[in-house]
């Protein structure tokens, strides 16, 4: 089995079978992520070495497989053929698979087109896991994203509308302090828009080796303690009104909050009003994160 750079999944991923599809990122200059500015350079493994992946874990695995994920960190960017054509093989060799899933960023998916994720759905690939971070346009470009709202939105319309699951990463307190208002509400807004199955929150932790980490040393931006985190969490929250699975899975957040919206905002308020009551020092730590 063939692995090359740094392998990430997501927690919900945990048990799935990874074969690793594409090898670093395509976009590469988010002003908050270390996770490839070393390389590898992105590129796409060849169609047949992925295959060769996945019939060795047939062999190993045998045919009960259920889960599959194809790191790296962008492989919606893999040309269209090539991805449909493993999600097709895995579902052949795997007969009781019942989710693919990859990362891919709005601006890769945008490229597909209504068309080619229609295709993608029914080569077999289920779901998405899409970084949005923001929904403000300046908080976007502040981080090098590489994409607008508008075409978040759109992408995101895109893949629900082919069948898809779309589960949104968002980063609370990527605005820092200046725009945590609008961070919150347009936020918000272009997940009323999207639609998507699943809202997995992760709060900003700056990473080494970044230009968004000298931005905080050097008092440029601003970071939300655990207070205006938690505020601008609940900001956002009693300002999605579609029904979306919240997930919180990750180390980075002050407090773990799940439930279905809207029906359980009332429940998540409650929780980040409770939170509120402790003083910040009772939160984890500030830290710089080195993954």
């Amino acid at each position: 089995m063939y692995f090359e750079g740094p392998i990430y999944r997501p927690p919900s991923e945990a048990h799935s079978l990874l074969v690793q599809a594409t090898v670093g990122c395509p976009h590469n200059r988010c002003t908050f992520c270390m996770v490839y500015k070393n390389g590898p350079r992105y590129r796409e493994r060849s169609t047949a070495g992925i295959i060769a992946d996945l019939n060795e874990a047939r062999q190993t695995h045998g045919d009960g497989v259920r889960t599959l994920f194809f790191p790296a960190g962008n492989t919606i960017a893999m040309q269209t053929d090539a991805l449909c054509r493993i999600c097709t093989h895995a579902h052949r060799i795997f007969p009781r698979l019942e989710r693919i899933t990859v990362y891919g960023s709005s601006q890769y998916m945008h490229k597909k087109g209504p068309e080619g994720l229609k295709r993608l759905a029914e080569a077999g690939l289920t779901r998405i896991h899409v970084g949005v971070e923001s929904g403000d346009d300046e908080i976007l470009r502040m981080i090098k994203k590489g994409t607008t709202a508008s075409q978040q939105t759109e992408a995101g319309i895109w893949t629900r509308a082919a069948g898809i699951q779309l589960s949104v990463y968002v980063m609370l307190g990527i605005g820092g302090t200046a725009r945590t208002l609008s961070h919150a509400t347009q936020t918000a807004d272009v997940i009323n828009r999207m639609q998507p199955d699943f809202i997995r929150l992760r709060t900003f932790v700056p990473k080494i080796n970044t230009p968004l980490l000298k931005m905080v040393q050097q008092g440029v931006f601003t970071m939300l303690g655990p207070h205006g985190v938690l505020k601008e969490t609940a900001s956002m929250i009693r300002l999605i009104d579609i029904p979306s699975e919240l997930c919180s899975d990750h180390y980075t957040n002050y407090i773990n909050l799940e439930g279905r919206l809207p029906k359980s905002r009332g429940r998540l308020l409650e929780q980040i009003d409770a939170a509120l009551q402790r003083p910040e020092s009772e939160f984890r730590p500030f830290f710089v994160g080195h993954e």
